[in-house]
């Protein structure tokens, strides 16, 4: 009887971390997706990773500026524009530009991550769907230049 429930927990606990990794995998997944879709101009994986709902605002400063301005919030079908001007224009980022995820959190349905990119840092939230993770929306902040926390 021992052997059996040993046995049992090894595979539920095992079935737990492989979903958990999934998910995460998953997360990451849609987060690249968000990043390659605009620094490449690929409004394919931007479709794979992005809900038609989406809201994305945020607050930029100029060099030159001391003072953070609140930017006009980007929607689906902006964020589709912008990487298709990219392509266009061939205004990609530099090869070394930060490219970076982290995934904050991950509950059943929900997650939370955050990306560097070279325009600065953004928060991202995701829901799980049928599809797979997809970000629902994104707080930003640039240019990328970092404040200490207190503490």
């Amino acid at each position: 009887m021992k052997a059996i429930a040993t046995v049992l927990i090894v595979i539920s606990t095992t079935i737990g971390f492989s979903q958990s990794e999934v998910d995460k995998e998953g997360v990451k997944t849609a987060c690249m997706n968000y990043l390659e879709g605009f620094y490449e101009g690929d409004t394919l994986k931007l479709k794979e990773s992005l809900q038609p709902e989406l809201y994305k605002f945020g607050f930029y400063k100029g060099r030159d500026s001391e003072t953070y301005n609140q930017v006009s919030p980007m929607t689906y079908e902006g964020a589709i524009a912008f990487a298709k001007g990219v392509k266009e224009k061939g205004n990609y980022p530099k090869p070394d530009a930060p490219k970076e995820v982290e995934v904050l959190d991950i509950g059943n349905t929900i997650a939370a991550a955050k990306v560097t990119a070279w325009w600065g840092i953004d928060y991202l939230l995701l829901s799980k769907r049928e599809e797979g993770w997809m970000i629902e929306q994104v707080l930003w902040e640039g240019p990328l230049e970092r404040k200490k926390a207190k503490g």
